[in-house]
């Protein structure tokens, strides 16, 4: 198509003709364009023709404007038009399923995590597995083990750096591995979870091969992690292993899973302590183990009323099931039972005094999230249930300086 060329001449009574009211429509994305020229100026009873224009302009300067009408700028300003857009129609679908998903205590799908920004496709269904964009599961596993690291540590001396992060990358590692197992041997359940139906193994993302050969994988770096431990230290975390394996069948048996949750998630203050120590203190470690043991049974009851209709209806079993309406009397004792064996462990290991401050704290936040969570909401449920790494956070501030202090 041959572009017109203006002369200065011509861009005003084009331009005027443009902007009139009476051709205000040919701009609107939803009325045709096909009406014919207009013959006079609406701001003048001057004729076209006495500014020099001819047909053969007018034509082109129709496809001029048509070519306008569809260039982005203009087709942002034409969404402001009385008729409504597909734009507008969109935006308010969206919201409305942002609003849905919030009420039901979902994600919107308009969220994108990190792992959809920067991993290749083919990794992130991989990373989802290994539930690498919810971090909280591995802070859960991790605070035991950099609990009992600090209390390892030597009186008024840091802990041992080179073993916070190995204890961290494990974390990571046995984490994943964990879920990993747990998708596999749960992925005819999680089909009929509204929270889990979409997780790689149920969609169909992955398929049980692959999930086991990246558990394979996972399992092989833990190994690579635990050889640079001692002796003692390799065969406890090797025992871990018949936990982590054997959990996710418990709910098919118990409703006590959380408590098994328990013993797995919080083998790490017994392997961290001997990490350091070369031994156990069973006066030391086993306090602090139990106690997170029942710090486990808190958060992860609390988890659980997320998914207990869901449950109900699949037959499977969970201490939100078991306690019903007396989860709040239940959960206020095992929340006592963890500070009394937290108290214990620090007072045996004769730690100094700014750890029983920094428990105090822990204990108002715990009893913040016993006290307030609403059970029957699942983002509340869930907001609580994130904030124990903070609960975590605190007790580790806790040992470092008192441990630092003695």
């Amino acid at each position: 198509m041959t572009r017109y060329q203006f002369r200065a001449s011509d861009t005003f009574p084009l331009f005027l003709q443009l902007l009139s009211p009476l051709r205000l429509t040919a701009f609107n994305p939803v009325i045709s364009s096909s009406h014919p020229p207009v013959s006079t100026n609406p701001f003048s009873n001057t004729p076209l023709s006495s500014f020099k224009q001819s047909h053969h302009q007018i034509s082109e300067f129709q496809n001029f404007r048509e070519n306008f009408r569809l260039h982005p700028y203009f087709r942002s300003f034409a969404c402001i038009s009385t008729t409504p857009s597909k734009v507008q129609d969109s935006s308010k679908d969206n919201e409305n399923r942002r609003k849905d998903d919030s009420n039901k205590g979902g994600s919107s799908e308009a969220h994108v995590s990190w792992i959809e920004s920067y991993l290749p496709r083919k990794a992130q269904p991989y990373a989802r597995l290994a539930r690498l964009d919810k971090p909280i599961g591995t802070w859960l596993l991790a605070w035991p083990c950099m609990w009992s690291i600090t209390l390892a540590a030597s009186r008024g001396h840091l802990p041992d750096v080179k073993m916070l992060i190995l204890f961290g990358c494990g974390a990571i590692l046995l984490r994943g591995a964990g879920c990993t197992i747990n998708d596999l041997l749960d992925r005819d359940i999680d089909t009929m979870v509204e929270r889990t139906k979409f997780r790689p193994v149920a969609s169909g993302l992955l398929t049980p091969f692959q999930g086991l050969c990246f558990l394979g994988f996972q399992l092989l770096l833990g190994l690579g992690i635990l050889l640079q431990l001692n002796s003692y230290s390799q065969a406890l975390g090797a025992s871990s292993l018949l936990l982590v394996f054997s959990y996710p069948l418990m709910k098919r048996f118990t409703f006590w899973p959380q408590a098994y949750l328990g013993l797995t998630f919080n083998w790490g203050a017994l392997l961290g302590w001997t990490a350091v120590k070369g031994s156990l203190d069973p006066a030391v470690v086993l306090p602090l183990y139990i106690s997170g043991v029942f710090w486990t049974l808190v958060y992860d009851t609390i988890y659980a009323h997320q998914d207990k209709d869901d449950d109900l209806r699949v037959g499977v079993k969970s201490t939100a099931l078991r306690f019903g309406d007396s989860t709040k009397k239940w959960i206020t004792g095992f929340g006592i039972a963890c500070i009394s064996g937290l108290g214990l462990s620090g007072f045996n290991d004769d730690i100094g005094w700014p750890y029983y401050a920094f428990l105090a704290a822990a204990s108002g936040q715990l009893a913040w999230q016993i006290l307030t969570v609403d059970l029957s909401s699942r983002n509340d449920c869930n907001r609580k249930f994130v904030s124990n790494k903070w609960f975590g956070a605190i007790i580790f501030g806790g040992i470092l300086a008192g441990r630092l202090s003695s």
